[in-house]
């Protein structure tokens, strides 16, 4: 006797779709071995087809809604039997179709229009500074334009004013040279462009958390300045230049797009991967040596007065593995007590100092 279990269920159940629209008495007198194949019923396929026509706003003697259910319809007649005789084969094959017809929609689609680089070179000339980066995502023609010396040049002209005073490695003839064009206009326009200058005038002496960016950042250089100024007693200024470690792909690789060659001295840039953190005290404080070493800690921190801030910084040797606990004892602490300010500073601000090769 053949196996009566293991029989497909209703492989299109009506409630799913429209459950609003069907009632008990749709199932009040219904067959088993028609619900059992999967054929979907009359009272059923015209409840759908009302409702698609309703969100459509379609008309009723429209013929694709017919079209799409009927081949709803027939897609269910297939009999429970032979599926449950071809389970595996069938999912398998399912897979197949759908990853083939994924394929093949892919194929379908056109590349687009590739307009020449003269064309992007001329809308270049319309982009706002803050702009520079989404324009450069459109594709890779309007990146190269970015690469271009005239690009960088036709920006710096476009805001330079004589009413702004700049130093002179950012006046007109320092912009002709070829060597580290680009950072030179970048510095130029923070502080010829408005909206560039409020954006580094509206920054706090203290800021508002604890800055997360100098972490396992090397330290180049260290220097402290004596400041003299309308208050009775100086303040000092304790200066780190920090250099981000270089961030490889998985093969050791750096990652992104490699510039011309003719334009690769318009992009150099040594300070391209720097930070200043400029820590000014109330008063003179002894410190280590740490050039050379990676910082591993920096926290700000209300003072035991509570009426200035407290800085801390710890470094290390190496830079910390991640995943690997931090030794501590192994390092330097360099605690600044009483604090007036902190200003951490990317290579493109105003007061980020700067040799004379930029």
């Amino acid at each position: 006797m053949p196996k009566k279990g293991n029989r497909k269920r209703l492989k299109f159940r009506a409630e799913d779709v429209c459950s609003e629209s069907v009632t008990v008495a749709d199932y009040a007198n219904a067959d088993p071995a028609v619900v059992k194949s999967g054929r979907v019923k009359k009272a059923v396929a015209n409840a759908i087809e009302k409702e698609v026509k309703l969100l459509c706003g379609l008309e009723a003697s429209q013929g694709p809604v017919q079209e799409v259910l009927s081949s709803l319809s027939g897609g269910g007649r297939e009999s429970s039997d032979d599926f449950d005789s071809e389970e595996g084969d069938g999912e398998a094959k399912g897979t197949r179709k759908k990853k083939n017809k994924r394929r093949k929609e892919n194929s379908e689609v056109t590349d687009g229009r590739e307009y020449p680089i003269d064309i992007w070179l001329v809308l270049a000339a319309y982009i706002r500074p803050e702009d520079v980066c989404k324009f450069a995502l459109i594709c890779k023609n309007a990146w190269a334009v970015t690469c271009t010396a005239a690009f960088w040049t036709r920006l710096y002209k476009r805001h330079y004013s004589l009413d702004v005073e700049l130093p002179a490695r950012l006046q007109p003839e320092a912009i002709e040279k070829m060597q580290c064009l680009r950072a030179r206009v970048i510095r130029s326009l923070f502080l010829l462009y408005e909206p560039f200058s409020l954006r580094v005038s509206k920054c706090p002496a203290l800021p508002e958390s604890t800055p997360t960016t100098l972490l396992n950042s090397k330290c180049l250089l260290f220097w402290v300045n004596k400041i003299t100024g309308s208050r009775p007693d100086p303040l000092w200024e304790f200066n780190f230049k920090f250099v981000k470690q270089p961030d490889k792909g998985k093969n050791g690789c750096d990652r992104g797009l490699q510039l011309p060659k003719q334009y690769k001295d318009v992009h150099t840039n040594p300070d391209s991967d720097c930070y200043l953190l400029r820590v000014t005290t109330l008063n003179f404080i002894f410190t280590s040596v740490v050039m050379g070493m990676t910082l591993t800690l920096f926290t700000i921190n209300v003072s035991t007065d509570m009426r200035h801030h407290r800085v801390r910084l710890e470094f290390q040797d190496s830079p910390v593995i991640r995943g690997k606990k931090l030794r501590r004892d192994q390092g330097i602490q360099v605690v600044l007590d009483p604090v007036h300010s902190v200003l951490l500073m990317d290579w493109w601000h105003p007061q980020y100092p700067t040799s004379l090769r930029t």
